[in-house]
């Protein structure tokens, strides 16, 4: 096919040619030139192919001119582009001094310049170089400003200077023609305002984000959660809080770590109703140990509803050390210390853990036993460094063997109920 299309654009050029040569040949035209009594005379053909030669050896005459000044430049371009290779290379490498030398003469070039210098100011940086980074940034051209500002906001941040970061970009977000920040600048004034405590200019800074695909979907989920926990933990009063749960999104408010935030920050301000409820619907949707965690850290107020609860929930996850921590943590709110310990010996029969040890040193504590408590606190601390434990009593031991009704209930596939097997040596 290509070859016939080719064959049929030579005809037609040869057609149009046979044309106008025909037509060329009736009248060629005439040409006549008279300067300072020379009188030159031709034919139109002749004339337009002498301005085509001329015109050829006039472009080639100059490109001849110029080869000299392109060559130059040609080894300038590449002299930069060797330096800024090395620069960049001694920067991965650690040695900043060398990289810093580099990268500040492949600035001299000008396609180089701001890449290089932005990378000075970070060798200079990495060296501790303050004045010498903060002087690079400050010859960043306008092309780079939005760059330098980032990068400016971070050695701040990274200088433990976070509030003076936060105002530079603050500043800079109302100076800029659109308002906007650059992605990582955004994400720099998340990081500052949390660090300094400025809650609500991180969630200010969250719809930015949002628009921009820098971040993964996990990355940006994290984020808000980060951000949210924030300012949940930091409200004064419970109209903030709920001010705050409110505008948070559906998909954010079935986050367990944003529920217990929440749960925790409004039990702190007095009101436990709330804080249990939005533990318990949470837990309807999809049952969760931090929130069954969280049940039985929320103090004493209504220690007795929330223990009726979290009995009820034995009928959902049976066999669930966490919901039997949380249990013998509100038996004792309830100073119902015998139940807590027993309670508590059920979770450490099915799964020893340092909270576990903790809250069965709190009962014994509660019922006088200060030598069990004691051991009970030592074997957390010895759990989370991951050394053996000391056995506590025979009965700690063999707590498996004393479970009774749904706490440990197990069931065949078909449903029938039957027991477990008896745990052994729990406590080694």
């Amino acid at each position: 096919m290509r070859l016939w299309r080719s064959i049929a654009l030579l005809l037609a050029v040869a057609a149009a040619t046979a044309f106008v040569w025909h037509w060329l040949a009736a009248d060629p035209g005439y040409v006549r030139v008279h300067i300072r009594g020379i009188t030159l005379e031709t034919t139109v053909v002749v004339a337009v192919v002498a301005l085509l030669l001329a015109w050829m050896l006039f472009a080639i005459g100059w490109q001849f001119l110029r080869w000299p000044f392109r060559a130059w430049g040609r080894s300038v371009k590449r002299r930069g582009r060797g330096r800024f290779a090395d620069g960049l290379l001694a920067l991965v490498e650690g040695d900043y001094a060398r990289a810093e030398r580099d990268l500040t003469k492949a600035a001299h070039h000008t396609a180089f310049r701001t890449p290089a210098l932005l990378l000075r100011a970070r060798a200079a940086h990495a060296r501790d170089a303050q004045e010498c980074a903060m002087q690079a940034l400050d010859e960043v051209g306008d092309d780079g400003s939005r760059a330098a500002d980032t990068l400016r906001a971070r050695i701040l941040i990274e200088n433990g200077r976070d509030a003076e970061a936060l105002a530079f970009l603050k500043e800079k977000k109302e100076k800029a023609a659109d308002h906007r920040l650059s992605p990582r600048g955004e994400r720099l004034r998340v990081d500052a305002a949390l660090a300094t405590g400025d809650t609500q200019a991180a969630l200010d800074a969250l719809p930015a984000l949002a628009r921009n695909p820098s971040l993964s979907a996990k990355d940006q989920a994290a984020l808000e959660t980060r951000v949210l926990a924030a300012a949940l933990a930091a409200a004064p009063d419970i109209d903030v809080l709920d001010a705050c749960w409110n505008k948070a999104t559906r998909a954010q408010r079935k986050r367990p770590q944003l529920v217990v935030v929440y749960a925790r920050r409004a039990a702190m301000l007095g009101h436990m109703l709330a804080a249990m409820d939005e533990i318990e619907c949470a837990q309807r949707r999809e049952w969760n140990d931090t929130l069954a965690a969280a049940y039985g850290e929320l103090g004493p107020a209504e220690a007795e509803t929330r223990l009726r609860k979290a009995q009820a929930w034995l009928a959902v996850v049976p066999d669930n050390a966490v919901l039997l921590t949380t249990i013998g943590r509100l038996y004792g709110q309830c100073a119902q210390w015998t139940q807590a310990i027993a309670t508590l010996e059920r979770a450490l029969a099915i799964q020893a853990s340092p909270r576990i040890w903790e809250a069965l040193g709190d009962g014994h504590g509660g019922v006088g036993d200060l030598a069990a408590a004691n051991t009970c606190y030592a074997n957390a601390l010895r759990l989370e460094r991951g050394e053996p434990v000391t056995p506590l009593a025979a009965r700690v031991a063999d707590a498996a063997a004393d479970v009774h009704g749904p706490v440990l209930e197990e069931r065949s596939e078909h449903g029938v109920p039957r027991l477990p097997e008896m745990r052994s040596n729990v406590m080694a």
